[in-house]
């Protein structure tokens, strides 16, 4: 099971942490995602990171913005968000995908097993 908290309303250009906490065992066995969902879109992933930690891909739009990062040794995942923009606000939701290879990740939701509930970003202009 998978947690996101940290949502709030912030103005542009400000900053939030958004924490991801898994109840799961073997935390460190699964590649892990942040997507998110604005009013009338559909999901888009927003960043990835590799198991070892090691290995991050970004979407284009928050690239340099944005800094996934993971804490195996605690169960939990992050997403740093920097430079806030109004069309950052969305619903949160981290995502967890099972893999053998310690620098996979993926981009695709589809290949995303565990979900979270989602938290909700709102940035003001």
């Amino acid at each position: 099971q998978l947690q996101a908290s940290g949502g709030g309303l912030v103005q542009t250009g400000g900053s939030l942490r958004l924490p991801c906490t898994a109840s799961k065992r073997n935390f460190n066995q699964y590649t892990l995602g942040w997507f998110r969902q604005a009013p009338g879109k559909e999901r888009e992933f927003v960043a990835a990171i590799s198991r070892s930690g090691r290995s991050t891909k970004y979407a284009d739009s928050v690239q340099g913005r944005f800094t996934i990062s993971r804490d195996n040794t605690k169960n939990t995942l992050f997403l740093q968000m920097n430079s806030l923009k109004p069309e950052d606000t969305a619903v949160y939701y981290c995502a967890a995908r099972y893999s053998r290879l310690p620098e996979s990740i993926t981009f695709d939701e589809g290949q995303y097993e565990y979900w979270g509930q989602g938290t909700q970003v709102t940035v003001s202009s």
